[in-house]
């Protein structure tokens, strides 16, 4: 039984004769598993970057799509869940989930793979502004942007301080319907890295090397998530009047009641967690509004 979102596009298992008909070349890269199904080596970073480009083709309409070496490679099933959990946010407000460019999206670290915006608008049509401090991952989403013709629904922002989440980015006359992040989770590289060590080990593998690649400010921060989504936490009453819903996504289960706390200092009107779960991987997004 699938546990992803009943939405999902890849709740069952990955048509690999269709998405080799968009990229060829995945096909070298996939092997039978034990059960007989076809498969990639998760454990090779270049097999997962022709397997999202394969995946964003042929499900998403997207016909361009490529990150600089040692970028972060998003799984997309579970970034798809929380465009998903998102929708049936604003649905709950709206009746019916809203589509359309009318709704805006703020997407906080969109980095170079510009993911969640290229998801939200096949899916819904939404239209996103993505910020980032980082300017080559600016430029590389900028390019997947221009050569997808998507520049009247997504347009991205430099933010020139690591420790501003919506100023300097968010204009005075911007109003959007949501904001999602998907925020540095470690403390540290040693951290990232133990982490690392324990997914390499998962998949039978000894290796150093991320498969899914990402940059210092993509996995780490002073602080961790904790920190990352309380000082979100603490800006966002600023910016109340302009976003309608904030959003982070959670990895650790253990720091909710650290967050409810703050929402609370901060007089957020509304609170929900929303459990989300691939396979064995269990997640869960938090969003607040005022």
């Amino acid at each position: 039984m699938s546990l992803f979102h009943p939405r999902n596009r890849h709740r069952g298992h990955y048509d690999f004769k269709r998405l080799y008909t968009v990229c060829p070349e995945l096909k070298s890269f996939t092997r039978l598993n034990p059960s007989g199904r076809y498969t990639i080596d998760f454990a090779n970073p270049r097999a997962v970057k022709l397997l999202n480009l394969a995946i964003l083709k042929s499900d998403y309409g997207v016909v361009y799509w490529d990150i600089p070496e040692n970028y972060l490679c998003p799984p997309i099933p579970g970034r798809a869940d929380y465009i998903h959990a998102l929708a049936d946010l604003l649905a709950h407000s709206h009746g019916t989930i809203p589509t359309g460019s009318a709704v805006r999206v703020l997407d906080i670290g969109v980095g170079a793979n510009c993911i969640y915006p290229l998801l939200g608008q096949a899916e819904y049509g939404w239209s996103f502004v993505g910020t980032d401090i980082d300017k080559k991952a600016l430029a590389c989403a900028q390019t997947i942007i221009d050569r997808n013709q998507l520049s009247a629904d997504i347009t991205l922002r430099h933010q020139p301080h690591p420790h501003a989440i919506f100023e300097h980015v968010v204009q005075p006359t911007d109003q959007f319907a949501l904001s999602l992040c998907n925020p540095p989770f470690f403390h540290s590289a040693e951290q990232a890295q133990q982490q690392n060590q324990r997914k390499w080990k998962g998949l039978g593998q000894k290796n150093t090397q991320r498969n899914f690649g990402g940059q210092s400010n993509e996995l780490w921060c002073d602080g961790g998530e904790v920190a990352f989504i309380s000082r979100m936490i603490e800006q966002s009453q600023v910016y109340k009047k302009q976003i309608t819903w904030f959003s982070s996504l959670v990895s650790r289960e253990s720091i909710l009641p650290a967050l409810r706390k703050q929402l609370q200092r901060v007089c957020a009107q509304h609170v929900q967690v929303i459990e989300m779960a691939q396979g064995q991987k269990k997640s869960r997004l938090i969003a607040w509004q005022f």
